[in-house]
């Protein structure tokens, strides 16, 4: 692994990944548009490419792709909810663009790509914990749209011999996790109103259970991923932290106010089963939420 390219560089996720691949001296190019990235999260050391990965052309990207070994795609419109209330968007982001890159990836010299997939795949899932043999049913034009590419990946692989893997997130938090806007998940939606003196709102009841993943761990299973010496041939592998706590619990942690909102269509419950990441991949997740908040309050003086 000398040269990669990392779409959605400018990210949470994917500015995390890009730095560490930095310190173990790999190349980085980053490809992100900045819809939702952030240019303060970009690595001065990379090689920064604003593009839009569902129109860029094919040329240009073949070009950026010439003498790549492996692409971690993490470039997404993620959120369940706003997909819901504007799908077509979601749709350019999470498939187009996903298969105008695998199309590129084919007529170049690409070793791998390194999927990020979504556990929203499975939907309402009465099977705890979930196994990536389970059943698939989104709840929603993300959860479909994220999976859509999943097998794409896996396609690209049976037919045209591009190696792929997909990694099912669940719940990532951390270090530059969005604190506002659409796409900002509960932690960082509860960090945001205790700064601002405001008690935590919670959809539903609050009892729906969540495993929630450092963004370290996923970093490491992307790099492990991609330094995997067999064929992965469109594999997906849960990366979760193999244990869940409830949204009531996660405001516990911060330990402001509560208050209870809108309901809304969503899981009751996800938990990973990372059995087969352990076993193929070697990845062992190390996070620990309440931890991690305790740290966290402190950082944002809250």
């Amino acid at each position: 692994m000398k040269k990669v390219l990392v779409t959605g560089g400018a990210g949470f996720i994917g500015s995390n990944l890009v730095d560490v691949l930095l310190e173990k001296k790999v190349e980085v190019v980053i490809i992100d548009n900045l819809s939702t990235g952030n240019k303060k999260n970009i690595n001065n050391n990379a090689t920064f490419l604003e593009y839009d990965l569902s129109t860029m052309s094919a040329p240009d990207l073949i070009d950026v792709l010439s003498d790549i070994d492996i692409v971690f795609h993490l470039a997404a419109l993620a959120r369940v909810q706003p997909s819901i209330e504007d799908p077509l968007p979601y749709n350019n982001a999470n498939v187009t663009a996903t298969l105008n890159l695998l199309n590129a990836c084919v007529k170049t010299n690409v070793k791998r790509v390194v999927y990020s997939a979504s556990s929203s795949c499975y939907g309402n899932s009465s099977k705890v914990p979930q196994r990536e043999t389970d059943s698939i049913n989104p709840l929603s034009p993300y959860g479909l749209q994220k999976y859509i590419s999943e097998l794409y990946c896996k396609l690209y692989s049976d037919i045209y011999n591009l190696d792929t893997v997909s990694l099912r997130y669940f719940n990532v938090y951390g270090e530059r996790m969005s604190l506002s806007g659409a796409y900002c998940l509960v932690t960082g939606i509860f960090a945001r109103q205790m700064k601002a003196g405001k008690p935590l709102t919670i959809t539903n009841d609050g009892n729906q259970k969540r495993d929630f993943t450092y963004v370290g761990d996923v970093v490491e299973a992307n790099i492990l991923a991609a330094k995997y010496d067999q064929k992965l041939n469109g594999e997906a592998f849960n990366i979760g932290n193999g244990n869940n706590v409830s949204i009531n619990e996660v405001a516990d942690m911060f330990g402001g106010l509560k208050t209870y909102g809108e309901n809304r269509l969503e899981p009751f419950e996800t938990l990973a089963d990372n059995s087969k990441a352990k076993k193929i991949l070697k990845w062992q997740p190390k996070g620990n939420l309440s931890k991690w908040i305790k740290e966290y309050k402190i950082d944002l003086g809250i």
